[in-house]
């Protein structure tokens, strides 16, 4: 059996979206799911499955999601070993870094190197970016929510046809622990 961790994107935000975890988990647990943990209140699951690709699973958790709430919600499925790339890949400091100041942007698909030649990296220093393997890393020393990097970064243009959802630092790191 193989640990996963489910990130749903967009839920229990301003009101809207409305996933409590507890119904999250047996909503997990109906699809087979065992060992289901949730963590903090936005969207952050770990799971025990059989091997299968993450693009299965997650499609099989946004029906379930769906089914049980009544509204869509994009859900990306990541492994314990590639959560673990993840944090060992990561360019900069984070253990220097306060967990607001770094996020890891996880991809549904690699973008090409192409749709981020249009940002201007020395204007928005001293934040900076940095692609990996389907994960963008943003240092963002103010916070995400005063990012103006961020705001280039992550236009819709950029991801066009790629699933993305973001957690900071501190919320990436749980998540290993919780998949080993």
């Amino acid at each position: 059996m193989t640990t996963y961790a489910a990130l749903l994107r967009g839920i229990n935000v301003g009101g809207k979206k409305k996933v409590p975890m507890a119904e999250l988990r047996e909503v997990l647990e109906g699809l087979g799911y065992e060992d289901v943990r949730t963590y903090l209140q936005s969207g952050n699951a770990v799971f025990g499955g059989r091997d299968a690709a993450p693009g299965v699973l997650a499609a099989e958790i946004e029906r379930g999601v769906e089914e049980r709430f009544g509204f869509s919600v994009a859900c990306l499925v990541v492994d314990g070993p590639y959560l673990e790339s993840v944090v060992e890949g990561c360019p900069y400091p984070a253990s220097e870094l306060e967990g607001k100041q770094l996020h890891a942007t996880f991809l549904s698909a690699q973008p090409e190197e192409g749709r981020f030649a249009a940002i201007h990296r020395e204007a928005f220093l001293p934040e900076e970016f940095s692609v990996g393997e389907k994960v963008v890393y943003l240092y963002a020393p103010e916070g995400l929510g005063r990012s103006k990097l961020a705001e280039a970064v992550f236009r819709p243009a950029v991801f066009k046809g790629i699933d993305a959802t973001t957690r900071n630092w501190n919320t990436v790191v749980k998540l290993v622990e919780m998949t080993r």
